[in-house]
């Protein structure tokens, strides 16, 4: 594991800081069960982390790393269930619930696909339960790519790659290869701290200035935050409540654009909107409130769809500004200011020397700093063009992003002309749901009349 993925595992210590994924895929039709499963095989051999396991070096601290699991069963993570009734999409949306609660098996791959049946109209449903360590957001969709087909009825997709070999690392082995990593890691830290100061003796006034501003910027990043700052949502609990908002894609891109921004910017902007709303229903007048935003450096070169390609940034966002233009001009700077934060590029150097701390430690650190968000967004570009899955046609995709310790986090996910915004929400720091999704359809209707 990389070492951000590696303190993204230690840290489930604390179960409210689970990083579970629970994505929800509507078809008009049931999966042809042999192709479904011929095609989920594929992908497996494909791609081999979703048959590896998560092992850990018994002597040495250094991140875990993934073995080809010798008792890999396919029928443990491809199941199939009936619809409860009366099969809408809030029966759909309680059965899947309690599985994205649900910690998964740390002596298997972290995924899990349960295909519903039986839901109103003949539609069918898949749940995708997927361990963050595994991908993040943009990958899971490159992932699902890799299962999907362009057609209906597509060609043969042609030969299957053999399984990977099951693998049996002994104690001793695990401890070797974490002492070989560490060997690796100390030189590379080495070699760049030599390069660091020849850069800085030739340039010493410079880099002293960098040298502050690096520093000053890890402190906003790792400063505590234990207390959330909205007054209403301060509860937290491990019980969540599924809900969705859906939107045209088109609408929102044009009232974005006529604040010269884009579709980012939009989407916060409705967000804090209706986070305003919510709590001016309870009275409660709210200037800013703290958010967690991932922020992806996936790019042309990033071949891999395993691994995490995000740093994450934490920062206080305006809510309280009504007029929708103004508050997507300056979300937009602060998003742009928040992108451009020097410590962020350190992220991966920093999770490594936190996983050298004992686990007890980190956790309760990284609770410090996340049990304080309010909330956390993030925008997943999706599939732009019609993808089928065995036979099905994919109508929509919507994705319940981890809570890791705020009151909700809203998740948008394109899929042709639609933005599927997925809500999970804490049931203790939320309790009236109800009114927390119609402020949000309130901030978005706020945005879109720009349009």
């Amino acid at each position: 594991m990389s070492d951000s993925d590696a303190l993204m595992w230690g840290i489930e210590k604390d179960p409210l800081l689970r990083s579970t994924i629970t994505a929800v895929s509507l078809f008009d039709r049931p999966p042809d069960p042999k192709r479904l499963r011929e095609r989920v095989e594929r992908g497996t051999r494909l791609i081999p982390r979703l048959r590896q396991r998560v092992v850990s070096a018994p002597l040495v601290a250094s991140p875990p790393r993934w073995v080809v699991d010798c008792n890999f069963d396919l029928d443990y993570h491809l199941r199939r269930v009936a619809a409860p009734a009366p099969g809408d999409r809030r029966a759909l949306l309680d059965l899947a619930e309690p599985i994205g609660m649900q910690g998964f098996d740390r002596a298997r791959p972290l995924w899990e696909f349960t295909v519903v049946e039986g839901l109103a109209d003949d539609k069918a449903a898949v749940i995708q339960k997927l361990h963050h360590s595994i991908t993040d957001g943009v990958g899971a969709i490159k992932l699902a790519m890799v299962l999907f087909d362009l057609e209906r009825e597509p060609d043969d997709p042609g030969h299957t790659p053999a399984a990977p070999d099951a693998e049996h690392p002994s104690p001793w082995a695990l401890t070797f290869e974490a002492l070989q990593h560490e060997r690796r890691r100390q030189l590379g830290i080495a070699r760049r701290t030599v390069g660091s100061a020849s850069r800085a003796a030739r340039r010493p006034a410079a880099n002293l200035r960098s040298m502050g501003e690096l520093a000053a910027s890890a402190g906003r990043i790792l400063a505590p935050a234990t207390t959330p700052h909205s007054p209403v949502m301060t509860e937290r609990s491990l019980s969540v409540y599924f809900d969705t908002v859906s939107v045209p894609l088109d609408e929102t891109k044009r009232a974005a654009k006529a604040a010269g921004g884009k579709l980012n910017d939009a989407f916060l902007a409705a967000v804090c909107g209706g986070m305003r709303l919510y709590h001016e229903r309870h009275d409660t007048t709210v200037e800013q409130l703290r958010t967690t935003m991932p922020i992806s450096i996936r790019d042309e070169t990033t071949e891999t769809l395993a691994g995490n390609q995000f740093v994450p940034a934490r920062f206080l966002i305006p809510i309280a500004i009504r007029d929708p233009i103004e508050r997507m001009r300056a979300i937009r700077e602060l998003v742009t200011f928040q992108r451009n934060e020097p410590a962020l590029t350190f992220t991966d150097a920093i999770a490594g020397v936190l996983n050298r701390l004992p686990t007890a430690v980190v956790t309760q650190l990284f609770g410090s700093m996340l049990k304080g968000v309010d909330f956390v967004t993030s925008n997943v570009p999706g599939v732009p063009v019609p993808v089928f899955f065995a036979g099905a046609a994919l109508e929509s995709q919507v994705a319940f992003g981890p809570l890791t310790g705020a009151a909700t986090n809203i998740t948008l996910v394109s899929y042709l002309d639609d933005l599927h915004i997925g809500v999970n929400m804490d049931r203790a720091a939320i309790p009236d749901r109800d009114v927390f999704i119609e402020c949000l359809r309130e901030g978005f209707d706020e945005v879109r009349k720009v349009a």
